[in-house]
């Protein structure tokens, strides 16, 4: 699993690991009962503090996408599948967005409004 952050970026660095380890359930890459690394290992790899690790898991056990167990480590769930299963209506609605000459900032407000 490689997840990726960029320093220079204004997105917050948990934000930054959570959507990594998102896009890798969404590729299918990372399915249910796949174990994440362990937050001290990911933090000494990226350079950044086990707390960020520890933040980026704790909100996507939040969403539903990982368990995290004393013992048993962070545990992707099956709700990961569904993610992939969106991926190429995800890719789809971006395109079709992009030819309407729509930027990705304005799709992804709109897909906040309409959750309900």
């Amino acid at each position: 699993m490689l997840i990726r952050i960029d320093p220079a970026s204004d997105t917050a660095l948990y934000d930054q690991v959570a959507a990594s380890v998102r896009a890798e359930m969404a590729s299918g890459l990372l399915t249910a009962g796949d174990r994440l690394p362990v937050a001290r290992e990911v933090a000494a790899s990226l350079g950044i503090n086990v707390h960020t690790v520890l933040k980026a898991y704790q909100n996507l056990r939040e969403e539903g996408l990982v368990d995290m167990r004393r013992g048993r480590g962070v545990v992707v769930t099956d709700a990961a599948a569904s993610l992939a299963l969106l991926a190429d209506d995800i890719h789809a609605l971006i395109g079709r967005a992009a030819a309407l000459g729509l930027s990705p900032a304005t799709v992804a407000a709109l897909v906040k409004e309409t959750v309900v």
